[in-house]
This record gives structure tokens, C-alpha cells and sequence, in this order.
């Protein structure tokens, strides 16, 4: 009889002990439900950018860390024993603490979102979008990197072992640290690089950029490495580093403008003032060009052709390119039309031979 006993008091403990946690987890997802059920109603109008950007990116992560937050709450009113009651709290302080650099993780995240809706790089004038989105996203990077490494240091001081074990490593740094420093060398090269990336900004997305010889737009910008989308698709990942310590040319670092020039090379008898009329022409008619560099030069002069210079501008990169083809091809079609004679030509004297004089007899 006092064995039943026993185990009914102890059946009755374990009952209440299910009902609580159970109830603290069904409260926690109850609060889930009504949160994102709000969240989704506000998330569908317009204008509401942080509502939509905290139901994509905190509804599942929360769906685990509400319930959580329940049971730890609710663990001092369970009757449990010292040690299982113990062992529960630390379980879920540690979940906690990760919620916590979560909870970091996201407001970058929305705030990201924001930025983003509020400057918009598909407009014309992107420059100080592609600036503010820049920034965002490398210190967002950099951030997750540092919150990962110091929510992994503060979980691992919430274990006495771990605590007696960094104690250890700390008084016996000295050639350790040095062998850690060197082997995260580029880790950290690469951290410190981004930092000077968001800072000084002499890379932004979508900037126009030449590296390698290679003509590209920067794609994306993590916290080591740079993808550039190469005009023909491809994409060439460089490190962070690179764009600190080798030179490399930017052609939209403070103004997506730029001029386009197209090399002509005609004969010397070409005259030079129709074929300038024409490039104006051929710009006044062309939507791709700004209006407001039109120009045509003799640049050269050599032992065969003129080289003639038709300088031109556009409002991209991109629209230089295909404003530089068009001209090109209407100027060669114009000198084919009205001056074919003044293409390029290789000219030749013959010298008659002289005939040898007749042998005397």
C-alpha cells in the first residue's frame, strides 16, 4: 500500500508536471497563431513593409522560440525535481540565448527589407540606392558573422566545462592565439575588408566595374567574397580583399554617365565635315544618347588613313555600348553610300622594269 501510494502521488506530480508544460506550449502557439494571423492581414495592404518583412522572415523561427519561452516561463510553477528542473531551465536559457541573437539577426533583416523598399534600384537614378543597399548589406553580413560567434561563446559559458576550459586556453594563450590568428587570417582579413567596403564604398551593387579584364556589374557583396556578373553571364567570385588592395576600374563610382568614342579609319581624301553632320545626326535620332557630348576629331594621322574620333554620351554603361554599335554601324553604312572611294585603301606605284641592253656580237 505505501508503494501505491507512492506512485500515485508521484503519477499525480508527473500529471501536473505534463499539464503545465503542455499548456505553456499550447499558449505559446496560440500567441504564434494570433501574432502572424494579424501580421498576414496588415502584410497584404500596401505601404506596409515591415509587417511583410516580419511574417517572411520571423514566422517559422518564432513558431519554436514562442512555445520555448512558455515552457521556460512556466518550469518554476511545474513540480519537478531540483535536478530535471535544472537540467530543463539551462536546456531552454540556452535556446534563449540563441532566440535572442535571432531576434538581432532579424531586425537587420527588416530593416534591410525597409531600405530596400524605400530605395529602389530599378529607377534610372540609382546611385544613392546602390549606395544605402550597399552599406546594408555587407554590415548585415558582418554583423551575422560577429552575433553568430558571440552567441557561440555565451552559450558555451552557460556550461561549467566549457567555462573551466576557456579559463584554461585564456592563462595559456600565448602561442595558441598566435597559431589561431594566423590559421583565421583570412576570416578576418576578409571581415575587416567588408567593414571597409559599407565605409568607404569604392565597390556598390550593380556598379559597372572592369576586373581582370573582364567588363561586369557587382552582383552581390557577402561578407568574404564578391560575385561579379560578367556581361556575357558568367560570374567571377573575387575575395573581399581584392577590391582593397588591387586596382580595378568602376565606371558608375559617382555617376552612371559615361562617354562612348567609335574609331573610324579613313582615307586621307575622306572630307570630315559630312561625316560629322551625319554623327549628328545619327545621335539627334537615337534614344539611347543624353544629348549632350556630340563630336567628331582627327585624332591621327598615319602613313595610310586618318583616324577620326566620334566621342558621344550615354546615361549607363550598357547604353554606351549599344549607342557605340549603332553609330559605328550608320557611319561605316554612310561612307559605303556617299563615299565609297574614301574607305580605307593600300595605294602602289609600278616602276616599269627596265629591259636589259642587247649583248654585242
Amino acid at each position: 500500500m505505501p508503494h501505491l501510494t507512492w506512485l500515485a502521488a508521484h503519477a499525480a506530480h508527473l500529471l501536473t508536471d505534463v499539464i503545465i508544460l503542455g499548456a505553456a506550449i499550447i499558449a505559446g502557439l496560440v500567441a504564434h497563431a494570433i501574432i502572424f494571423g494579424a501580421l498576414r492581414r496588415l502584410a497584404g495592404k500596401p505601404a506596409r513593409v515591415v509587417e511583410a518583412s516580419l511574417y517572411q522572415h520571423a514566422r517559422r523561427p518564432l513558431r519554436w522560440l514562442l512555445p520555448m519561452l512558455g515552457v521556460l516561463l512556466a518550469i518554476p510553477a511545474a513540480p519537478l525535481p531540483a535536478l530535471v528542473s535544472r537540467g530543463l531551465s539551462h536546456l531552454f536559457s540556452v535556446g534563449l540565448i540563441g532566440g535572442i541573437a535571432w531576434s538581432v539577426l532579424l531586425l537587420t533583416d527588416v530593416a534591410a527589407d525597409v531600405l530596400a523598399a524605400h530605395y529602389r534600384v530599378d529607377v534610372t537614378d540609382n546611385l544613392e540606392a546602390r549606395r544605402i543597399q550597399t552599406q546594408v548589406q555587407v554590415m548585415r553580413r558582418v554583423t551575422a558573422v560577429i552575433v553568430v560567434i558571440v552567441t557561440l561563446a555565451v552559450m558555451l559559458l552557460t556550461f561549467p566545462g566549457a567555462r573551466s576550459i576557456g579559463a584554461s586556453l585564456l592563462a595559456s594563450a600565448g602561442l595558441a592565439g598566435l597559431v589561431v590568428g594566423m590559421a583565421m587570417r583570412p576570416m578576418l582579413s576578409n571581415l575587416v575588408a567588408g567593414i571597409q567596403i559599407a565605409l568607404t564604398q569604392p565597390i556598390r551593387l550593380e556598379d559597372a566595374v572592369i576586373v581582370q579584364g573582364e567588363y561586369g556589374w557587382i552582383e552581390e557583396i557577402t561578407a568574404t567574397y564578391v560575385v561579379v556578373r560578367i556581361w556575357d553571364l558568367r560570374r567571377m567570385v573575387l575575395p573581399l580583399t581584392y577590391f582593397i588592395e588591387t586596382p580595378f576600374q568602376n565606371w558608375t563610382r559617382h555617376s552612371a554617365d559615361i562617354l562612348g568614342n567609335v574609331i573610324l579609319h579613313v582615307d586621307y581624301s575622306a572630307p570630315v565635315e559630312p561625316l560629322r553632320q551625319e554623327l549628328t545626326r545619327l545621335l539627334h535620332a537615337n534614344p539611347l544618347w543624353k544629348g549632350q557630348v556630340c563630336g567628331m576629331q582627327v585624332t591621327d594621322a598615319t602613313e595610310h588613313t586618318l583616324q577620326l574620333r566620334a566621342l558621344m554620351d550615354a546615361r549607363n554603361a550598357g547604353q554606351a555600348w549599344d549607342l557605340r554599335c549603332q553609330v559605328r554601324e550608320g557611319l561605316v553604312q554612310f561612307l559605303q553610300q556617299n563615299y565609297p572611294q574614301c574607305l580605307p585603301r593600300t595605294r602602289a606605284e609600278i616602276s616599269p622594269r627596265p629591259l636589259p641592253e642587247p649583248t654585242p656580237a
